[in-house]
């Protein structure tokens, strides 16, 4: 597999919880439990891209490299575009993009997302999904959700329940057919640097401005997006307080 650096966006505002990025959980701080998952896996190196002088210290006081980044980017990834601009990273160099909210992400899941954009040389990006089996889960806004063709290649992105089950829902309107291929969408990203460096120059399209989800800017300007397929869910990430204290007893329970 070609080598890989994982980095980490990490901003400081966060509109739902405040100070997310340092909140403790069991005695460490969010953004270094994600990058301490992140060093487990295969990556030649770890960074954290951020915005804010208390993050980068707090990082570096645990051994990781911080690079400080401009704060009025719009997405992550124009956070990680402005970092691989200053790291000088060559351009075919891939970059695997983990949210600093997921104390929980798999080391192994990203290693699979990075060697899968390594064996698909057409694609710019490289994402995975897992099975949705919940109703609930199928319905729910918040839980994007993923359709690709037989080669494994997406095809939309959508936050509305897809692909829509015609003959079953005709009759019951929350139902998960057994036979619905449902994929839930799992925010892991690699990337190629000369898509990155691109990217932040690519237009905002309709589609990504209704569903509000910025993978729909590169298939609306025609890029191909490599999909991993994992039985595996990786733990939700942190948004809220409660997501905060579910993260807490799943690390309390690991340690007892």
């Amino acid at each position: 597999m070609q080598p890989f650096v994982v980095i980490i966006p990490a901003r400081k505002a966060s509109t739902r919880l405040p100070g997310k990025m340092l909140a403790d959980l069991a005695g460490t701080p969010m953004v270094v439990r994600v990058a301490q998952r992140a060093a487990a896996s295969d990556a030649s190196e770890v960074l954290i891209a951020t915005d804010d002088v208390q993050i980068a210290r707090v990082v570096q006081s645990f051994g990781f490299r911080a690079v400080m980044t401009q704060s009025d980017h719009l997405s992550g990834t124009d956070r990680l575009a402005e970092t691989v601009a200053l790291l000088g990273l060559a351009q075919d160099a891939i970059v695997v993009n983990v949210q600093g909210d997921e104390p929980l992400i798999a080391p192994t899941l990203i290693n699979q997302v990075a060697a899968l954009l390594t064996s698909q040389p057409t694609a710019a990006i490289a994402t995975c999904a897992a099975p949705i089996v919940d109703a609930a889960h199928f319905f729910n806004a918040n839980i994007v959700k993923v359709v690709c063709d037989k080669a494994g290649k997406a095809l939309y992105f959508s936050r509305a329940p897809i692909p829509w089950d015609r003959d079953a829902l005709a009759t019951e309107s929350q139902v998960l057919s057994a036979n619905t291929p449902a994929l839930h969408h799992i925010g892991l990203y690699a990337y190629r640097v000369h898509f990155l460096k691109s990217f932040p120059h690519l237009s905002r399209g309709v589609l990504e401005g209704l569903e509000s989800l910025e993978q729909l800017r590169a298939l609306e300007h025609g890029y191909s997006i490599a999909v991993h397929f994992t039985d595996t869910h990786p733990g939700a990430g942190v948004d809220t307080e409660a997501d905060l204290d579910r993260v807490r007893q799943v690390l309390t329970t690991k340690n007892a």
